[in-house]
């Protein structure tokens, strides 16, 4: 079963409010880590000691609304809540599969994802080689897995790309290696811009093909193709950012959506796009379309 957490650094004075705040909004649980590396001795009588710095997180079923979530933790907490993260937890089934075997996995008829370790199996296809410890986004979740399905169809040839939630790079370099001229990697998550340098350079990429950006610093650009395999509630709070920087006649690729939420995104962006059919696997499902409108 799939599932989200919500992550949180907040000092240990407001760790507990924040707690039942996480707890009343939804949280099936939720679970106190230190956040600097910081020995906690034997406690006195009655105490209940934490950390100066500690790392919340809180886990929900994947079919929650995160912007409902977040309000309801964020009113109950009495203000807005510390910097946060949502992210969605990998099939546990599908990461130790991956990382017991080491297999490839081929995407379509010209696309395959290889371990960096591994040699590919058809050195004459395009091969994306990928460290899945990086960052999220290895090719063996559905999410990732219908995306580039989905690219191992188009034709890329001097287009101009936007990975929105890049995690590990592995989408915008597929497109790269398949003939875009540039694409601009966007997460909210520091590390995951690191990875997709580091997964950019081991496929010796040029170093300005894929610059990456935190959203408040990604340049005004129209994308002839937008990328977006992130959850279901911020690809809708997204969609006039996402429509803003795809151009008319544009294509856009949505996933990380569950079969339930599909009407939920599509409703969010048909003022501006056409839908093709949606693509099933699984639980999961993948939305394209085609921008028609301003």
């Amino acid at each position: 079963m799939p599932w989200l957490q919500i992550n949180i650094i907040s000092p240990r004075k407001l760790a507990e409010k924040l707690e039942d705040a996480l707890l009343e909004s939804g949280a099936v649980s939720v679970t106190l880590q230190d956040n600097a590396d910081q020995p906690i001795f034997e406690p006195g009588l009655g105490e209940t000691p934490l950390w100066d710095n500690v790392r919340i997180t809180g886990l929900y079923d994947a079919e929650v609304d995160t912007a409902a979530a977040t309000k309801i933790a964020s009113n109950i907490f009495g203000a807005d809540l510390p910097p946060f993260t949502w992210e969605l937890l990998e099939d546990k089934d599908w990461e130790r599969e991956w990382m017991k075997n080491f297999h490839a996995i081929r995407c379509g008829e010209r696309l395959w994802i290889c371990p960096s370790w591994q040699t590919p199996p058809e050195p004459d296809k395009v091969n994306l080689m990928l460290d899945p410890g990086l960052a999220f986004g290895t090719g063996t979740h559905p999410t990732t897995f219908m995306c580039m399905q989905w690219i191992d169809q188009q034709n890329f040839t001097d287009l101009d790309i936007i990975d929105y939630g890049c995690g590990s790079g592995i989408l915008g370099i597929a497109t790269l290696l398949m003939g875009a001229k540039k694409v601009i990697g966007v997460d909210i998550d520091p590390q995951a811009l690191l990875a997709t340098t580091e997964n950019a350079r081991r496929n010796k990429l040029p170093i300005d093909a894929m610059p990456v950006y935190l959203p408040c610093d990604c340049p005004k650009i129209n994308a002839d193709v937008m990328l977006a395999n992130i959850l279901a509630g911020p690809l809708a709070q997204l969609a006039p950012t996402l429509s803003e920087m795809t151009k008319i006649g544009g294509k856009i690729c949505l996933s990380g959506i569950l079969a339930v939420q599909a009407e939920t995104v599509k409703a969010a962006y048909v003022r501006w796009f056409d839908f093709d059919p949606v693509t099933h696997q699984e639980e999961w499902v993948r939305l394209t379309a085609t921008k028609s409108r301003l």
